[in-house]
């Protein structure tokens, strides 16, 4: 029997980039297109394929930190639970909250990692920042939807760059091996 070889770095890279196109698309359509038709697909299609994301990148970055790479996945997950359940405490995100923790600490694993430029990294940090003002209503809805614009273009941006480029596949190797002599 034949054996069924891993998923590449770089396939891995891709894919989280097209689960991230897609998780954003229908969550956009469901919100300002066909509010209300997409009923459950408009909630867990987006959380579904956000999840996939979490996932292919905590495999790319573990080899980079593992404590941190595990962190990020825990708050994303978490997160993406408290979005589908709709929890909105003093009516904040907490979800958006976590989603903002996880967007710093892989923004941080890529500029780390040098698997992407480091800007890439920063503008992922960057939406980290901007997700975690929904510790504060008041200020979201006085920088909605701008707030929201932001955060999307800081984020969207290297997911966008994992689905066209990928990831530098000679320094994750380097990353591997020294995360392994480290052990």
């Amino acid at each position: 029997m034949g054996q069924i070889r891993p998923m590449s770095p770089n396939f891995k890279a891709r894919s989280a980039g097209a689960f991230y196109v897609l998780s954003v698309a229908v969550a956009v359509m469901a919100e300002f297109f066909v509010r209300g038709g997409f009923g459950l697909i408009g909630v867990f299609v987006p959380v579904l394929a956000y999840a996939a994301v979490t996932v292919l990148l905590y495999q790319i970055f573990r080899p980079v930190q593992r404590t941190i790479a595990l962190i990020a996945a825990a708050c994303g997950l978490v997160g993406l639970v408290f979005e589908t359940l709709r929890w909105l405490p003093r009516h904040g995100s907490v979800a958006m909250v976590l989603h903002g923790g996880y967007c710093l600490l892989i923004g941080w694993l890529m500029v780390r990692s040098d698997l992407l430029p480091r800007v890439l990294g920063a503008l992922m940090i960057f939406a980290g920042l901007i997700w975690l003002i929904d510790l504060s209503p008041l200020l979201v809805r006085g920088l909605s939807p701008y707030n929201t614009a932001l955060g999307l273009f800081g984020e969207g941006l290297p997911m966008l760059w994992l689905l066209g480029m990928g990831i530098r596949t000679e320094r994750r190797k380097l990353a591997v091996a020294a995360a392994q002599e480290c052990l």
